[in-house]
């Protein structure tokens, strides 16, 4: 593992407690431009997510209406109801959104699979970049501000479903998580740079709390006025 992956690792508390962990809850609250770009309504209302760890598996509710929940892996997205039975599914969920661009409107397995993956990969962070199959370096350093954040480019496996192959992560002097570029690849490729910040500590493990994803100009600045996605958690817990 090189250094810096290493020590943001060490900071947001180490791998000996993420292992010791299985399960993390959150209630969710979202926002931002990308819905109605996808024709779809955005409320306000908080849900719980849930993911699984060590394995990519996540799943949201209620979705769609009360008793309904999602359940995300990679090769599969399904809309549950309370009693078990399957609403819908979707096998190979990835090739459904291919000649997508960011305005193609999507249906809710399209969107339920976007929340499963996206969930999944910022909930782990930076813990999956150790998962087997990672490639990681560390790249040229951002300065925001008065600040430098070292930056970390991970080569996703083709195992784990996410935004696209590389990714681009950045660390404050605390080693914290501070900022997370990629393109998204099942929305025309659009770029995107995420800023994570309001960290908690649940279970020795500090995670953020508040995320707001803004297009990306060429020279990786952020569109302010562009408000992609915004992602608020609270309740935070591990099962």
């Amino acid at each position: 593992m090189i250094p810096l992956l290493a020590n943001a690792i060490e900071a947001h508390g180490g791998l000996s407690r993420w292992n010791a962990h299985r399960r993390l809850t959150a209630t969710i609250v979202t926002g931002g431009d990308l819905w109605a770009l996808k024709g779809l309504d955005q409320d306000q209302d908080p849900r719980t997510m849930r993911i699984d760890l060590h394995r990519q598996w996540a799943s949201l509710e209620p979705f769609g209406k009360p008793g309904q929940r999602t359940e995300f892996s990679p090769d599969r997205i399904a809309i549950v109801a309370a009693d078990g039975r399957i609403v819908a599914e979707r096998k190979n969920p990835r090739a459904s959104f291919a000649r997508h661009d960011m305005r193609t409107h999507w249906d809710p397995l399209h969107r339920a699979y976007f929340n499963g993956y996206t969930l999944w990969t910022y909930l782990t962070t930076p813990f999956l970049l150790a998962m087997d199959g990672f490639e990681v370096r560390e790249i040229a350093p951002w300065r925001e501000g008065a600040e430098i954040w070292r930056g970390l480019r991970a080569c996703f496996p083709a195992a784990i479903a996410s935004h696209s192959l590389e990714q681009d992560f950045y660390f404050g002097p605390d080693m914290l998580i501070r900022r997370h570029d990629y393109r998204v690849e099942i929305a025309g490729h659009f770029p995107a740079t995420q800023y994570a910040s309001d960290p908690v500590t649940i279970g020795g493990i500090t995670t953020p709390t508040r995320r707001r994803i803004y297009l990306r100009d060429d020279d990786l600045m952020p569109m302010r006025d562009a408000l992609m996605v915004s992602i608020d958690l609270s309740d935070l817990r591990f099962d």
